[in-house]
């Protein structure tokens, strides 16, 4: 059936109420209503639902929509029937059906009064609907969400692999398949499963010029971070991503206790309070919802402002999916993402246990991740590069919108190195993943480099006057610009460009941008402030506050670190306590230390505020949910009883670094811990008395700095707990 351009219009006033289509939206439907198989891949916000809803509605026939989530199902539903008169336009079958509602459901379809029937993949391959089916008048079939169907996905589904049989013993149909987010390889995989290799292709662009990207290392403070963060968006909708159930909890009971309408959600709730919680969020009654990736296909709430991942995602495609829920009515949307390399290394742990096949799917994908958080380059520019789309990051819209853009890094000539790599690419035959060209232009042997003999030709080393971080940010650069590309069939392995060859050729000007350094290396056990957030230190009252705590500290014959850490003396130029209970909410005080060594230094800060005039800023007291000092209880309560320390970590179901951890924050804040009875089980007296002495020499408490000084003859966890005792007896 032909419908002439006019008609169309007139259908998408009639029914949507809409006076012109958005950007593909009626090629594609076209498309469909001419009985092509068609694709489309257009981003969240992008109108893809009308794509399939307006040629079901226009075309003789029901539409059968496959989806994956019920919720989605429901809320396309419902606004269909808010479009007619007729109930029965629209319905899902699915196992939330009971046998009358599935009898209706079949009476509507019989009756040809169903348009668009929408199913989970698993309802369609029930032999009793394949059979009903045969038997109905259908116009298409639409494959919502298809990069399910690509083991290269985001959010592959094995039942959405055998949708194609299923629709070919149901009829021959024209097909379209839909998704908001798929890259080139993923794209060949959905063609290719679907049989729809010859359709129509509608790919619009990925470019959501709204959009504010941000990546922030993640620190200890995290959570402080975000609150700040939502506090200026006051009234405003936002989604907090988090990849646990466990700690979308937690950052849920978080903010409700500091006066932030927040809700969790995630698989672990049953579907009624998942459905309040949604409805909440969609009638604005909260502002926050903090969730696992469960939440947020097919929510149609236009005005989201912001979107945080508290955990960095398994993949760029997820990641592009959950940020694209900001800013769909067109207004401001920032996609904050918190990174720490701690995190992926979960993630790998977490990998290991599956298939060797899908280990290398979801490592391969992880690393994009990684190059995405830790590169300098415009992260526009990079993420449309992913999805194989070029952009001008100097005039293309939207180009400043993101923190490398707004604060560069320093460029510098790497001409010469760009002409290393491809050389090592080229005579290695183009056969090596990136690791593989980094340890060969390192001069670092592994056993694939030795089979292929690598390690014997001139090109082994040839790089090592740089390191594998260097490398690997160049190799990123240098596939962005388009002078390397990454095989599809072989993910992952190097290839020359034609103009990675004209670059051999004749070499020119590459500049290189230096990539963010994201150092972790914290290891005080005290919570450290955010240095993204922002602030910077007052300097001169930091000065202050050191000649002080040298002061304090000579008085009391103890090294400086004991009295305040450096994090907390920072924190101090940054709050300006004036008064013992303001003190306490530094990082790393606590009561007990504000007690013991306060006086002098809030006396100090009165002083300097009043001379120098300085309006502070509003205190941002992270009030506690009581589950961190219900813990610290208990440590103290059962180290009190002298309990082994693996059980009480065992009991709370900790790893026994991150008991120490805890007990490491109990003893900054002030409160004392003796833990002498399971040290004496691992150092005599003698051994102990070293350590003692060397924390009461030594000019800075780091764990490291002490494996230096003792060179093997005590591992870390030894000179964490004797730090433990020593802080606990001598400062507090």
């Amino acid at each position: 059936m032909k419908v002439t351009k006019i008609n169309l219009q007139e259908y998408l006033k009639k029914y949507f109420g809409f006076s012109k289509f958005k950007g593909l939206q009626k090629d594609a439907i076209e498309s469909l209503i001419e009985g092509n198989d068609t694709f489309v891949v257009m981003p969240t916000g992008g109108g893809k639902s009308l794509i399939y809803q307006l040629p079901a509605l226009i075309l003789e026939g029901t539409a059968i929509v496959v989806s994956p989530l019920i919720a989605l199902m429901k809320n396309q539903v419902d606004a269909i029937r808010g479009i007619s008169s007729e109930h029965g336009i629209a319905h899902v079958l699915n196992s939330s059906l009971n046998k009358g509602e599935i009898a209706r459901v079949k009476g509507d379809i019989e009756n040809g009064i169903t348009k668009l029937l929408y199913v989970a993949p698993e309802s369609l391959t029930k032999e009793e609907n394949i059979e009903f089916l045969k038997k109905q008048k259908i116009s298409f079939f639409a494959i919502d969400e298809a990069h399910c169907i690509s083991e290269w996905g985001h959010d592959f589904r094995p039942e959405y692999r055998n949708l194609r049989n299923i629709i070919h013993k149901i009829g021959k149909f024209p097909i379209i398949g839909l998704t908001a987010t798929a890259t080139e390889k993923v794209q060949e995989d959905i063609l290719k499963n679907l049989g729809i290799t010859e359709a129509r292709t509608f790919k619009a662009s990925f470019n959501r010029a709204n959009l504010f990207y941000e990546v922030k290392p993640k620190s200890k403070d995290v959570d402080k971070d975000i609150i700040r963060f939502i506090r200026n968006y006051k009234g405003k909708s936002g989604i907090i991503y988090c990849l646990s159930r466990k700690k979308v909890e937690e950052i849920a009971q978080v903010l409700q206790v500091n006066g932030i309408k927040a809700v969790p959600y995630h698989a672990g709730l049953d579907a009624k309070t998942r459905a309040k919680h949604q409805d909440m969020f969609l009638m604005e009654d909260i502002d926050v919802v903090v969730a696992t990736i469960a939440f947020g296909m097919g929510i149609d709430k236009p005005d989201v402002r912001f979107v945080i991942h508290h955990d960095i995602p398994k993949s760029l495609e997820s990641y592009y999916q959950e940020t694209g829920r900001a800013g769909r009515d067109g207004g401001e949307g920032y996609c904050l993402a918190y990174y720490s390399y701690k995190d992926i290394e979960k993630l790998e742990k977490f990998l290991s246990g599956k298939p060797v096949a899908e280990q290398e799917i979801g490592n391969a994908l992880l690393q994009e991740v990684v190059s995405y958080a830790e590169t300098s380059m415009s992260r526009r520019k990079f993420l449309l590069h992913y999805f194989g789309e070029e952009f001008d990051e100097v005039n293309g819209e939207g180009a400043d919108m993101d923190d490398n853009m707004r604060n560069p890094k320093k460029r510098t000539e790497a001409m010469k190195q760009v002409q290393t790599l491809l050389k090592v690419v080229k005579k290695t035959k183009e056969e090596y993943r990136a690791k593989e060209i980094i340890n060969t232009l390192i001069g670092k042997e592994n056993a694939l480099l030795v089979s292929h003999k690598t390690h014997l030709q001139s090109i082994f080393g040839i790089g090592k006057e740089h390191d594998d971080k260097y490398w690997m940010g160049l190799i990123r650069q240098v596939i962005v610009a388009g002078l390397l590309k990454k095989e599809i069939e072989q993910y992952g392995v190097l290839k020359l460009s034609k103009e990675g060859k004209d670059f051999l050729e004749k070499p020119h000007s590459f500049l290189m941008t230096e990539d963010h350094v994201y150092n972790e290396d914290n290891d005080s056990g005290i919570i450290v402030n955010a240095k993204g957030s922002g602030a910077s230190v007052d300097e001169e009252l930091m000065s202050l506050l050191k000649d002080l705590r040298k002061k304090v500290s000579k008085k009391l014959g103890v090294p400086p670190f004991v009295v305040f850490q450096d994090p907390s003396l920072e924190d101090m130029t940054l709050k300006y306590p004036v008064n013992m209970a303001e003190l306490s909410n530094v990082h790393g005080v606590g009561d007990g230390k504000a007690k013991k060594y306060g006086k002098e230094f809030v006396e100090l800060i009165s002083v300097y505020v009043a001379e120098n005039d300085i309006t502070r800023p509003d205190d941002l007291i992270v009030k506690s949910t009581g589950v961190n000092s219900g813990l610290k209880l208990y440590i103290i309560q059962n180290t009190d009883k002298k309990l082994p320390l693996a059980d009480i970590a065992h009991s709370k179901g900790l790893e026994m670094g991150e008991l120490v951890k805890v007990m490491e924050q109990i003893i900054y804040s002030g409160t004392k811990i003796n833990i002498d009875y399971c040290i004496d089980e691992l150092l005599d007296e003698e051994q102990q008395e070293e350590i003692l002495d060397y924390f009461m020499e030594a000019e800075s408490d780091r764990i490291q700095l002490a494996l230096d000084e003792f060179d093997g003859d005590y591992d870390d966890e030894e000179l964490r707990l004797m730090r433990i005792k020593f802080i606990s007896e001598v400062a507090n």
